[in-house]
């Protein structure tokens, strides 16, 4: 029902951790204008100590490359399928962050096998759901003003100082040209959910609570913070981890249960 006939684009993987855990892999996918490093580098270390990580990154992130098609939520989901399709892999638990949130919802409605749990981290599914002025704040938007982590950070894996832009460009025209999600899409999801947002995040705290509610087997919880200080994101944690380490337990609790 869900599924939509476009090319694949072979995505960037990486494994961290104990490649012996009993723990299924957890999947980790990104948020928009990031990498690997500047979204997960301060997650990763605490979690591969105890188990398998695979991270990805999206359509024109990193070293992933653009490819000839438009950027859509529908397509990344059939990018990571194919992917795990390709590693023979069975159900992995998902965390998306954000944009990354969306790929991993499409994930579990168009590929449930895939997906055992599902962790989804400040992840909007409805336009309404964004804070007063950040669509008017979106379409004004320029490359310039792009935070220099992210900037330096993709540099730091692609090697082309070009390259930030056409991310920049590629994430602008996913986001402008967002739809909501329909209700029996999200209501299609059989695996186990852990929605989670802070208070002071771009979405409203009103949109987990929504979300929540719509998933057949969702659990919420509304962490104090921004928009991935809570994953140790690059830019909203600015190297301070403690919002971090307090979200971990509740992180693993659920994956674990």
């Amino acid at each position: 029902m869900y599924r939509l006939a476009v090319t694949r684009i072979p995505l960037h993987h990486e494994w961290h951790g104990d490649e012996d855990s009993p723990q299924p892999p957890l999947l980790l996918i990104h948020r928009g204008g990031s990498t690997i490093p500047s979204n997960w580098g301060r997650l990763i270390p605490l979690l591969e100590r105890g188990r398998s990580l695979l991270a990805v990154e999206l359509q024109g992130h990193g070293r992933t490359p653009v490819g000839d098609r438009e950027p859509s939520f529908e397509a990344s989901a059939d990018d990571v399928d194919a992917l795990l399709a390709g590693l023979r892999l069975g159900p992995v638990d998902v965390l998306g962050f954000s944009n990354g949130g969306q790929v991993a919802l499409q994930l579990a409605a168009r590929h449930p096998e895939r997906v055992r749990r599902l962790v989804l981290a400040s992840t909007p599914v409805r336009r309404d759901g964004m804070v007063d002025g950040f669509w008017d704040g979106l379409a004004g938007g320029r490359f310039e003003d792009m935070p220099r982590v992210y900037v330096e950070a993709d540099l730091a894996v692609s090697r082309d100082p070009e390259h930030a832009r056409r991310m920049f460009e590629l994430d602008r025209r996913l986001m402008l040209g967002f739809t909501d999600f329909p209700d029996e899409l999200i209501a299609s999801v059989v695996a186990p959910t852990l929605v989670v947002g802070a208070d002071r995040d771009v979405i409203r705290p009103g949109h987990f609570v929504e979300l929540a509610a719509q998933l057949p087997d969702a659990r919420l919880l509304i962490v104090p913070g921004v928009h991935g200080d809570y994953l140790g994101e690059a830019l909203a944690a600015a190297g301070d981890d403690r919002a971090l380490r307090a979200f971990l337990p509740h992180l693993t609790g659920f994956l674990e249960d």
